[in-house]
């Protein structure tokens, strides 16, 4: 199937901040609820999530994405919490892909769901989706993510195989002492599968980030190339801040994302959208607007993309994580991946 929408001729001028950065990539957060407790992003009974009530609902998400596509946003992630949580998923996909402007629509999920709804998503216009995978021992999934996962991960991973997802990207949160000691078998199962690994370093957000056991992929990355003779991929994949690495035989591929050790604020190119309806301008500070008090007033398509270019310009130059780690209290989950 051709996920591939041709830009509209008739788009007003792109979003851009401040800094001359162009945002063009939206990531949408369509529930702050999870099946996992993962350590790194929500803490045990934990039970402060939004009210369903304050969720954007559908029309309310495809008035939002539409203003973005106008303004050269083509790229457009489903995350959550859980998205797969969300009932009648596909359904707003297959609204979202009618959108004129955008490119690419991919979803970030846990697995524990897929082997359910992969088929209905590719169908519905998901093209790509990314896989929380922190451990290849199920005793060790269970401990990271607080309960028996690593049965439904597999089948859901088997699932999106067999759905025709291209590509797969596996999302390893590296973490000192709890799976570092894994990083080399599981670079070999993703080459073995077809799957393109992704090693990220944990951030502190809200006690549960500043918790988890912060290593530098700096080092990794180094002893990797050794390893696999890896070589710099020439092709970009998916838009976002991982740098890429490659098999000179094409067999495999390995991204990092170091937002703490080699950070790439003055690249960055995305904004995200949390289920409440309002806008996060970076992970690593407090800049946020809300839009669905907005959308619920009922504020024009002109007022919308107008609000939108307020909020871009609150933008903020670069997080501070490592000069004020103590900052941030929101945990991950409610934010959106």
């Amino acid at each position: 199937m051709d996920t591939t929408v041709p830009h509209s001729q008739n788009q007003v001028p792109a979003l851009t901040d401040r800094f001359g950065r162009q945002v063009s990539y939206l990531r949408l957060s369509v529930t702050d609820r999870c099946d996992l407790r993962c350590s790194y992003c929500m803490p045990k009974g934990f039970s402060g999530f939004e009210e369903p009530e304050n969720w954007l609902r559908f029309d309310e998400i495809e008035r939002v994405v539409a203003a973005f596509s106008r303004m050269g946003v083509a790229r457009v992630r489903l995350t959550g919490g859980e998205p797969l949580l969300r009932r009648n998923l596909p359904q707003l996909v297959s609204r979202l892909f009618q959108l004129p402007g955008l490119q690419d629509i991919s979803l970030s999920t846990n697995a524990t769901q897929l082997h359910k709804h992969a088929r209905a998503l590719r169908d519905a216009g998901v093209s790509r989706i990314n896989v929380s995978l922190d451990s290849l021992d199920k005793a060790c999934m269970q401990q990271i993510t607080g309960r028996d996962s690593f049965g439904s991960i597999m089948a859901g991973l088997q699932a999106g195989k067999q759905a025709g997802f291209m590509p797969i990207k596996l999302n390893m949160v590296v973490m000192r002492g709890v799976n570092d000691h894994e990083i080399s078998r599981m670079a070999r199962f993703c080459f073995e599968e077809g799957f393109i690994l992704r090693l990220i370093e944990t951030m502190p957000m809200g006690a549960t980030g500043r918790d988890s056991q912060y290593l530098d992929i700096g080092p990794i990355r180094e002893q990797l190339v050794r390893e696999f003779d890896l070589v710099p991929a020439a092709a970009e994949l998916g838009g976002g801040p991982a740098r890429y690495w490659s098999t000179r035989d094409g067999r495999g591929t390995i991204g990092f994302i170091s937002p703490i050790s080699q950070h790439f604020c003055a690249t960055c190119n995305r904004v995200r959208l949390s289920v409440d309806g309002t806008l996060y301008m970076c992970l690593g500070q407090d800049e946020k607007f809300a839009l669905r008090p907005l959308l619920r007033a009922g504020i024009s398509d002109a007022g919308l993309d107008a609000a939108i270019r307020s909020a871009i310009e609150l933008k903020p130059e670069r997080h501070e994580f490592t000069e004020q780690p103590l900052k941030i209290v929101r945990f991950m989950s409610q934010t959106g991946g």
